[in-house]
Parts: structure tokens; sequence; C-alpha cells
């Protein structure tokens, strides 16, 4: 098996200090709310919001569950593997309240993820009328480029998902590396045209794709709109990327050209993998002395649900205080004021974007790497410290002792040390497979020379 077959598998963050600050106490089964925003009064079952599918007629929850991020645990040797009965409660809970999108792909949790869903959504009692599956023709890797090895994918998807039908297939993640993976994958090959086929045989209700990355192959896919025929696409759009000078990762363009053509929109990485939840202290205060009863990330989920033309909106709960969250922003979905999403874009947006963390969703599309670096984990790490102030400028820094002693401890307990960036040799296979285009040599060189610096201390 080609190590890019699969990729690896892969909370709301705040501050109890800040929030107290705002009068948010621990809730109480009256209603209140918790340290973190989450309400924690009753979770409606009839109040969820729905958006209509013009071309099917489709009535989609705009929560969308997306199966990516699943519950893990150890298996007799020691292994992770997928908490099969955490996932069965979790996909029940979400159908008992209203959710009925759920997205998925071959490439999710080391390939485990089609089949995760089809037990859970078969052990939860719905039919299968009463939801809509997701997957994606995810054939990244050149072995896997035949017509032949794109319809094994295909079929194989429909075994693992227990069904005999696709509701809403994507071609997965377009726009890395530009136009040459869309021939190699999709084109030449005529696998696309064969997509198409299976749509018009009702195997494919809907028929669309993912785009991260070279806006030139976004903007070929709408050229060709009238060609393919696009029933869907889903794209990466949030309050702090909606207006980024960089076509590919602003959500305003990558919007309006969907709403031009009438194409619904699927929104994915609304919390840009959870770095607009677990936020600085400081913003977290930002968020409660205007609302002290929402999270910090139902204010993400509100402003990109407010757009009128997103049919839903995919979040990879992983725990049920996930879960309650959003059913709760989205039990119904209360619009944001235009005065708010000003506030969102402008004051917010630029307050975030003031902190030096690295543009990691935590993906894992970079994964595995061939030397056996723990790419995510070194950045996730990196950006934790730099919300909870522990990325010193300098030793004159007020906090810098102790600031230095939790990066350090943290980076040793987080990530092996086999695994750290100072391993990196400079090969860049990883740059290719980024959605956020990072150059991750880079960062991971940058991160390394600020723990060189910590341990000799010459900061």
């Amino acid at each position: 098996m080609d190590r890019r077959d699969f990729l690896k598998f892969s909370g709301t963050t705040a501050a109890t200090a800040a929030l107290a600050s705002c009068g948010v106490q621990n809730g109480n089964e009256d209603g209140e709310v918790d340290y973190m925003g989450h309400h924690e009064g009753p979770i409606p079952t009839d109040k969820m919001t729905y958006r209509i599918n013009p071309k099917q007629g489709d009535k989609v929850s705009i929560l969308g569950y997306g199966w990516m991020r699943l519950p893990n645990k150890k298996d007799d040797d020691g292994k992770d593997i997928i908490d099969q009965e955490q996932v069965n409660r979790l996909c029940k809970f979400a159908l008992d309240h209203g959710v009925n999108y759920f997205d998925t792909s071959p490439a999710y949790c080391r390939g485990m993820s089609e089949e995760s869903l089809g037990i859970a959504l078969e052990a939860s009692g719905y039919k299968r009328s009463d939801y809509f599956i997701a997957t994606k023709l995810s054939n990244f890797s050149p072995s896997q480029y035949s017509l032949e090895e794109g319809i094994a994918m295909f079929e194989r998807s429909l075994e693992y998902l227990r069904t005999d039908y696709i509701d809403y297939l994507l071609l997965h993640s377009i726009g890395g590396g530009g136009m040459g993976p869309v021939h190699q994958r999709y084109l030449d090959n005529g696998l696309l045209q064969w997509l198409m086929e299976q749509r018009e045989a009702g195997r494919i209700r809907n028929l669309g794709f993912s785009f991260h990355g070279d806006v030139a192959v976004y903007d070929w896919a709408m050229a060709h709109h009238d060609e393919y025929h696009w029933d869907f696409v889903q794209i990466q759009a949030n309050y702090v990327d909606w207006e980024n000078e960089d076509k590919g990762r602003s959500g305003k363009y990558l919007y309006e050209e969907l709403v031009k053509r009438n194409i619904p929109v699927v929104i994915m990485e609304p919390l840009l993998g959870g770095r607009l939840s677990k936020v600085p202290d400081h913003v977290v205060a930002h968020f409660k002395q205007r609302k002290p009863e929402d999270s910090v990330a139902s204010w993400a989920f509100r402003y990109i649900g407010s757009k009128p033309a997103v049919l839903t909106v995919l979040s990879g709960m992983t725990y049920m205080e996930h879960l309650e969250d959003n059913l709760r922003t989205y039990s119904p979905l209360e619009p944001l004021t235009e005065e708010e999403q000003n506030w969102l874009e402008e004051e917010t947006a630029t307050l975030i974007k003031s902190y030096p963390t690295i543009d990691c969703n935590d993906c894992k599309y970079c994964m595995p790497c061939p030397y056996g670096l723990d790419i995510p984990g070194i950045f996730v790490h990196y950006n934790k410290c730099v919300n909870k102030g522990n990325v010193p400028e300098s030793q004159q820094a007020k906090n810098y002792q102790k600031a230095r002693r939790a990066f350090l401890i943290g980076y040793d307990r987080s990530v092996p040390r086999l695994r750290q960036a100072n391993h990196c040799i400079q090969c860049r296979e990883c740059i290719p497979h980024c959605p956020q285009q990072i150059d991750i040599p880079r960062e991971l060189q940058r991160v390394d020379n600020f723990v060189e610096k910590l341990k000799q201390g010459t900061l």
C-alpha cells in the first residue's frame, strides 16, 4: 500500500479568569452556561435550521457532521482505533436532534471513516431516506489514477457505507498542485466522465468538488460549469479569511462565484481546524463582553451559517460537548446582524490575525511524513503556546522563565523527540499535500530555531 493511499487520522479552549470577569459562571440544569460558554440547558430536537437544495429539493440540516476527527481508544495492542461505541452514540444523538448530513472520505481516519459511518448510521435505527451521505473520490496517490482504480474506490465506498447510492459525491481537494493533478486524477483517465454517467444512473445524486489551493483551478471549474453541471461545491470559509488577498483562500471570492451560478455551497473548516475557538484569553474576553452566554465557536458558526447560499456547514465534532454546542447554535440559527458581521470581519479578525500562529488546520493531509515527523502535532503545540502567551519574544519578556518551561516541557510531552522539528531534512514532500499552502519545511525550521534558542538560553 502506498504511504499516500490513506492519510493519517487525526474543544473549545478558553480561560476561566477571562470569562469570570465577564460574568460567566459554571452552568447548571436550569440552563446557565459553563466557563467555556457552552449553554447547558436542554437541546431542542425540533428546532434545527434547514436549507433546501434547489435541484433535488433535499431539506439539509445547516449543521453537517464531518466524519474526519473521530474519538479514538486503544486496542489490545495499544494502537489507536476508532471508538465505535462512542461514535454510534454521537451519530444517534445528532440524528435525534435534526442533523441529517454526514461527510466522510476514503482517506479519513486511516481509511476507516467510511466504514465507521456506515456502521453508525445502520446502528442508529434511522431509514436511509432520513439522512444524506457525502463522500469523496480521494484518489491522491499515482497508483490510484487509473479509471479502474477510481471505479474500485467508488464501489468500496458504497460497500463500506452500506448503501447503493451516494447523495453528495465530491472530487476530493482539487487545487493543490495546479491543473496537473486534476488532469491526472479525473480528466485524462475518463473518471470524471464516468462519475457523470453514475449521476445519470442515479448512483450519485449530486456531483461536486472540494477546493483547496490554486485559484486558477477553481476558476477553471467555474468556467466549465456548463459542461460538468456541478450540483454543489465545498469551500473553506470563515470570518478571518473572508476577504483574504489570496483569492484561493478568500471565502468571499469563492462564495460569490458560486452564488453567480446558483451552485449550493458546502462550508468546511468554519473554525479553521479549531483555531477560531482556541483563541488567546483576552480574545475570549472580547467575545464574552459582547455575549457572555455564547461560546466562542458559536460566533464562527453563526457567521458562516448566515450566508444564504450555504447549504450546510461541516464540523468535525469529536466530543459530545462540541456536538451539543453546535446544535444549540443552529437550533435554530440566529442570523448575524450587519453590525455583528462587520464586528467579526474587521475588529475581531484583526485581533486574531495579530497572533503569529501557523495556519495549520490539523487536517493531517501532510501525513505520514517519510521521516517520521509529527508535523501537525508540532504546529498544534506551537499554536497552543502562542495563544497561552508561552512563546516569548526575548529573555526580557516578563514571563520568560515560566513560558520557556511550559513550551519545552509541553513539546516533549505532546511530540516524541524523534518526531520533532529538528529531524526535518527539508525534503519538501509535504508541501503539495497542504490545503493551506503552508511552506511546511520553513515553518518547521522556524519552530526548531525557536526551540534551540530556548534550550540554549539565547533567545
